[in-house]
């Protein structure tokens, strides 16, 4: 007598509202192990430093009911920096896995496709200028949507296919990062040493005003990224299925394009043109949870979780010289990129 092997349940749908989800155990998992990880290096990056403070007193402060002193460090000085990079982190986390799904290829990241040089270009621009903090913001996120603009509109071609973007998109980064670099030739010595410094990416000094914006913008665009994260799923099978399943396949592209433009554009304002993180976190992401595509949600905790613990290796594997965290997430980046080509010669 042979045994048939056990049929395979379908995971059961859970409604939410006007949403359908169907949990996977490994997924949620994943993401409670990211959440965990991601407070317990938020809480060790606020605990550690010049002054320690003890973890009992970070816990007290973060609810309200610290000391003075213990409130100060941790609400003034060090929260806001470790917030700001959770949520850049999972604005380029999410973002990432955004471009990546809509161009099926794991390099199709801002980095590479000229969103974050086009970010660069703004900031450097309101640099020279003599713009405030405020201005260079400004200007990177513009610079981002225009330069989104642009390679949307070259790689339209009845409809934007994913190898059209990606390679509009390279050129496109190639052009502007000879912009940046002739910008930064022409413009005084320090006005090119300040352009210099944010160019690396760092969190250095963020407060409040540099967390708010990236979190409201988060909170905004984090319900597109599910709307749109089902749709974009099918399209990954190619236009004409997607078609045959009733999704308006340029609709849903447009949509995603403009959360994935946005979020990386206020996340670039907020911390600088950080790299790698955007390509790394969703294929990170992905073989965590042994996903067949990139998943938002995990890809922003990955991103988070990611940035928060570079930012905090730079500030102490190294003291007391602190490192800008674009300089670790550089390094993490390329050697994961050394690893992927190496894993697609096998």
């Amino acid at each position: 007598m042979t045994l048939s092997p056990s049929p395979v349940r379908p995971r059961r749908a859970v409604r939410l509202g006007p949403w359908s989800v169907r949990p996977a155990p490994r997924a949620l998992s994943v993401c409670l192990g990211l959440v965990v990880g991601g407070f317990a290096v938020a809480v060790l990056a606020i605990s550690t430093g010049e002054f320690t403070v003890p973890v009992p007193d970070v816990l007290h402060a973060l609810f309200g009911q610290g000391t003075p002193v213990a409130e100060l460090i941790v609400g003034k000085l060090r929260a806001p920096r470790v917030v700001t990079g959770l949520l850049v982190g999972a604005a380029f986390g999410m973002s990432g896995a955004i471009f990546q799904s809509l161009t099926r290829n794991p390099l199709g990241s801002p980095d590479f496709i000229g969103f974050t040089a086009g970010a660069s270009t703004g900031g450097i621009l309101a640099v020279v200028s003599g713009g405030t903090a405020v201005h260079v913001a400004g200007g990177a996120l513009a610079g981002c949507v225009a330069t989104a603009l642009l390679v949307y509109g070259l790689a339209f071609r009845r409809g934007v296919q994913g190898y059209r973007l990606v390679l509009v998109g390279i050129g496109a980064n190639a052009l502007l990062v000879a912009v940046n670099s002739y910008l930064l030739t022409r413009a005084n010595i320090n006005d090119a040493a300040t352009a210099g410094a944010w160019l690396t990416g760092s969190l250095g000094g963020r407060g409040w005003d540099h967390a708010i914006p990236v979190g409201v913008a988060v909170a905004v665009l984090l319900p597109v990224c599910a709307y749109v994260s089902r749709p974009m799923r099918m399209i990954e099978m190619g236009d004409d299925a997607a078609r045959a399943m009733g999704i308006d396949v340029e609709g849903v592209r447009a949509a995603a394009v403009v959360a994935g433009v946005l979020l990386c554009g206020v996340a670039t304002a907020a911390a600088g043109p950080v790299v790698f993180v955007a390509l790394a976190a969703p294929q990170l992401a992905r073989r965590l949870a042994r996903s067949p595509g990139v998943t938002m949600t995990t890809s922003a905790l990955t991103g988070a979780v990611l940035l928060t613990a570079a930012d905090l290796a730079g500030q102490r594997l190294f003291a007391p010289v602190q490192l800008p965290v674009g300089v670790l997430t550089a390094a993490i980046g390329g050697v994961y990129l050394a690893l992927l080509l190496r894993k697609d010669r096998h």
